[in-house]
């Protein structure tokens, strides 16, 4: 066994003023169990350490003094950058706006998501959100957007709206909270099960023991280990059905999976009602991810299955 690189997705969303945008990130946030980084967070609890009441006032007015170097010698831009990054170097995150999709822009383990709708559906909304009439609503969407826009040509000199930033663009005028939070999650989990599993994070030999759920398993390791296969053990979980909101209601987690030919190994029972399905379960797998290496065996197949892999001439 041994400590494979972790991985970590991180998920930035940008949002037109008016598109939902705060509610599907929070209702996706609690779907995923991942923190959702927003600016007022960053403002209220970040930035004090690094920066005077002066500074922060300033910063929440204009997008360019993020390009003043704090007393650290460094600008704020490159603080909250670094910020982020050490934040999301040891666990999944949302982050909401701050320029996330160019900052994480090379980043094959980040989604980038915009969410907006078309300029009479955001007007509408902005007039019911905050009582306004349709003019000033008019006024309220062009300001707000205009930051919006203004922030990223500050400071990384790109257009806000060039559809090339973003993965994905979810235009929210037919299509609920629920649902918008739905189809996101349903891309997520998709880009969780596209990890290959030898990047996922697994026990080392100085870890605690592993706790094997059937003594066949823990017999089918010893032989493994006793002709020096590398082998970890259910570090993949493949979700195989979804609720109509796009939640994972049944799952399959091989038991063991050999990063050496990239192929996982679902260990039997002799009671024929489990093989059966488990069969069904492998067929099922195969089928929604296809490519994906699986054989199903009886623990005495073993010595099949070393042959098969040519590890004895």
């Amino acid at each position: 066994m041994i400590l494979t690189e972790v991985v970590f997705l991180i998920i930035t969303v940008s949002r037109q003023t008016g598109s939902l945008g705060e509610e599907i990130i929070a209702l996706l946030g609690q779907k995923l169990g991942m923190p959702v980084i927003t600016r007022k967070l960053v403002m209220n609890e970040w930035f004090p350490a690094i920066a005077s009441k002066h500074e922060l006032h300033m910063l929440n007015e204009s997008p360019s003094y993020f390009l003043t170097d704090s007393s650290s010698g460094i600008s704020f831009a490159q603080h909250l950058e670094n910020l982020l990054k050490d934040f999301t170097a040891d666990q999944d995150a949302i982050i909401f706006g701050m320029g996330a999709q160019i900052i994480y822009a090379n980043d094959p383990d980040a989604l980038h998501i915009k969410i907006m709708a078309s300029r009479d559906v955001l007007i509408k909304r902005i007039i019911a959100t905050h009582h306004l009439d349709r003019q000033d609503a008019e006024r309220f969407l062009e300001l707000t957007d205009r930051k919006h826009k203004r922030y990223i040509s500050s400071i990384y000199g790109q257009d806000w709206a060039d559809p090339a930033l973003y993965d994905i663009t979810l235009n929210t005028d037919m299509i609920g909270i629920d649902e918008a939070a739905a189809l996101i999650f349903q891309m997520v989990e998709y880009r969780r099960n596209a990890i290959p599993a030898d990047r996922l994070n697994t026990p080392n030999e100085e870890s605690p023991a592993v706790d094997f759920k059937h003594p066949s398993e823990e017999e089918f390791a010893r032989i493994l280990d006793m002709h020096e296969i590398e082998w970890q053990y259910e570090p993949r979980t493949f979700p195989v059905k979804w609720d109509a909101e796009g939640n994972v209601i049944q799952a399959f987690s091989p038991d063991f999976y050999l990063p050496h030919f990239n192929t996982f190994i679902e260990i039997t029972t002799m009671d024929q009602k489990y093989v059966s399905e488990k069969k069904k379960k492998v067929k099922l797998l195969k089928k929604l991810y296809p490519g994906t290496n699986i054989n199903i065996v009886f623990k005495n197949d073993f010595n099949q299955l070393v042959k098969r892999f040519k590890l004895y001439d």
